[in-house]
């Protein structure tokens, strides 16, 4: 799965590495957790591409309550078309969650114990950023408030993350950007091809400190090597 990544920019790489539309901000963060507001890129309307703040956890437009979007952070790439909390975003909502780095947790016996390790895990090249697929959902409450909504979609792991965990983000290369965002590419065999591990040498993982197991945990020294 992916719970927990870092995206601290800057604002130019982002604007130069997803195409977009100037006169957006945000503020970097080193500990993203589930709930809270992320940054998200979509295809622009009438052209073009907007980055904006949705919740991470997606709410389908059926649910009965918003309670839902605690269990859907994350939707598998083998079943993302398929499963009904997700498929009809996957046909029309798709965006993309940009990121300088995701954490993964390996379990090991230590002092009679099990301990938690955590990994960030980075593009290889300074200064790149990860490109996660992931969909959008709009969902109104019975109040008449809407409230838009997205989830990370995963696949199995590289050679690099499976020592740490089973499971990683799918990583979008970047001449596949268009076409996940194409709010008119409705080839679902063909968007399916992309939901693949990426390739591990351009990626690189090292130990953090165990303060990032704490979702209230904010600081540039999570993301350092230990």
């Amino acid at each position: 799965m992916c719970g927990r990544y870092a995206l601290y920019g800057p604002t130019s790489r982002l604007r130069e590495q997803f195409d977009l539309d100037p006169g957006f901000d945000f503020a970097p963060r080193y500990n993203i957790a589930p709930g809270t507001e992320v940054l998200v890129v979509e295809s622009a309307v009438p052209g073009g591409r907007s980055a904006r703040l949705l919740r991470w956890g997606l709410i389908p437009s059926w649910a009965q309550d918003a309670s839902i979007g605690a269990r859907l952070i994350n939707a598998r790439g083998e079943t993302v078309s398929e499963k009904p909390a997700f498929r009809a975003a996957f046909r029309r909502a798709r965006c993309i969650v940009p990121a300088n780095g995701f954490y993964e947790w390996t379990a090991h016996r230590a002092g009679g114990r099990t301990v938690r390790q955590p990994y960030f895990i980075r593009p290889r090249a300074a200064g790149d950023l990860f490109a996660f697929a992931g969909l959008c959902e709009r969902w109104r409450s019975p109040a008449g408030e809407e409230i838009r909504t997205c989830c990370i979609i995963t696949t199995s792991a590289n050679a690099l993350v499976l020592p740490i965990h089973q499971r990683m983000p799918v990583i979008l290369g970047a001449t596949e950007h268009a076409a996940w965002l194409d709010p008119d590419n409705r080839d679902v065999e063909g968007l399916r091809t992309l939901l693949r591990p990426a390739v591990a040498d351009g990626m690189l993982a090292h130990p953090v400190c165990r303060a990032v197991n704490s979702s209230r945990a904010e600081s540039a020294a999570l993301i350092e090597a230990v």
